[in-house]
């Protein structure tokens, strides 16, 4: 699989990280440059993948970079991949995700990057699909988003691991999507000055897409008067969610309404059931327990 450049760079940094400008020194002290074998890599919990797509990249980042420290033995061979699963796949404790093949040095030489990667990613897909089945529980039509809560030079990948475990993406950056947050409608003093002077300013298009965060139902019903595309209800209790679902329903209006704060497993059903077209929750990436993998030598 291709990976972008940014991805790559990523990558190349967290072997720097590990490896620094002599690579693997204990390996090098053991294993002769042509000393070939296998491992496997298996998955120690239940839970979603994410991140296997980048083993096969990886490998060959470590092959470059481990050749321009100590360049390997002609007779060694590029290290090779066996991928046996897919990102999205559920897992179980034992499962083997993969198999590496090549020079021991690089097979050792990437696998706590390797392993690092899969267990936040793998961490991330699973919290995201408990919450995601904890909504379908409560019916409806409520969807999970996610927040740029993310770790920094990481949130396309994390953002792909809240897809593979069911969950849908909110705006990528502060570039693609207007969300007006509390801080903008206190600095701006209030909701409809803020809203006003935001739809002046994208004029008569419909893009980008105009969001705002509200802190109450009164507050609700003042942006509802100025038709942004969504807004956010911020910590609000399920019945008052319910209330603004009802009170855009009798507009008729077309505006998406999001659930957002201190949102917990145990709620989401009830959100749910309020049939409000989102919740986000910063929890799946920025606290999902990681999932446990393992490199076994054969």
């Amino acid at each position: 699989m291709a990976i972008n450049d940014d991805i790559a760079n990523l990558i190349k940094s967290a072997l720097a990280e590990d490896l620094g400008s002599e690579g693997d020194i204990t390996s090098q002290a053991i294993f002769d440059a042509d000393d070939e074998g296998e491992a496997l890599i298996r998955c120690k919990q239940t839970g979603v993948l994410s991140g296997i797509s980048l083993v096969a990249p990886l490998f060959e980042l470590v092959d470059a970079y481990l050749s321009q420290i100590t360049p390997l033995s002609p007779i060694t061979q590029a290290t090779r991949t066996e991928i046996y699963c897919a990102d999205g796949d559920a897992l179980e404790p034992g499962k083997v995700v993969c198999r590496i093949k090549g020079a021991v040095r690089p097979i050792l030489a990437g696998e706590r990057t390797v392993l690092n990667l899969l267990r936040r990613l793998s961490g991330i897909a699973t919290e995201t699909a408990k919450m995601a089945a904890a909504l379908k529980e409560g019916g409806g039509k409520t969807r999970l988003l996610d927040t740029r809560k993310t770790a920094p030079g990481m949130r396309s990948l994390e953002k792909a691991a809240v897809r593979h475990g069911g969950g849908d993406n909110h705006r990528a950056g502060l570039y693609d999507m207007i969300l007006i947050k509390d801080t903008h409608v206190k600095r701006a003093g209030g909701v409809t000055p803020a809203l006003t002077k935001t739809l002046e300013w994208r004029g008569g298009k419909e893009t980008p897409l105009i969001e705002i965060e509200v802190q109450s139902v009164e507050e609700f019903t003042e942006a509802l008067q100025l038709k942004p595309d969504r807004v956010m209800l911020d910590n609000m209790s399920p019945k008052e969610i319910e209330l603004c679902v009802d009170e855009r329903d009798v507009s008729g209006l077309n505006i998406q309404l999001e659930a957002s704060g201190n949102i917990t497993l145990g709620i989401l059903p009830d959100i749910a059931a309020t049939n409000v077209d989102f919740v986000s929750s910063g929890a799946i990436t920025h606290s999902a327990p990681a999932l446990d993998f393992h490199l076994v030598m054969l």
